[in-house]
């Protein structure tokens, strides 16, 4: 028999908490950027505490995000796991366009700071980059995608 588990299906920024959390315990939930985008399922906190998600469709959890869970008397805050990646700092405008389409052309993700474009490791990327002579380098840092994926057809 399978036991019972809270589901969350609200996101409340930390700053925003209810006054009423401020004696719960605090735990943490680290997730790589394909789980942030994933709003159902069963999920883990770094403490062990199970928990199922039933967010609305197109959430992007991102650090500072918490979730409550009342009934164990925790705040959860999600932390933004560091993973593989391929950062790319464009020196024009016109690089950073043509950086940018040619990842999006081949349906990779990719995030977009003040200085660069960085899209996750995974096989085919580098090949890609190494083809459109696109510079590189690789690096571990917390990837949120610019926006959430949404299938498509030619």
């Amino acid at each position: 028999m399978s036991q019972a588990v809270t589901v969350v299906d609200v996101v409340v920024r930390e700053d925003a908490l209810p006054q009423s959390t401020r004696d719960y315990t605090r735990d943490t939930m680290t997730l790589g950027w394909e789980d942030r985008v994933q709003t159902h399922g069963r999920r883990q906190t770094d403490g062990g505490i199970a928990c199922g998600l039933a967010l609305p469709r197109g959430t992007v959890l991102r650090a500072g995000d918490c979730f409550v869970l009342a009934q164990e008397r925790v705040v959860v805050a999600v932390v933004e796991q560091a993973q593989p990646v391929f950062v790319i700092e464009p020196a024009t405008p016109p690089e950073w366009a043509l950086y940018a389409y040619h990842i999006g052309n081949r349906h990779q993700p990719l995030m977009v700071t003040e200085t660069a474009i960085v899209c996750p490791d995974v096989p085919g990327v580098e090949q890609l980059l190494r083809q459109q002579h696109i510079p590189h380098v690789r690096a571990m840092q917390a990837f949120t995608p610019a926006t959430a994926a949404t299938p498509h057809q030619h």
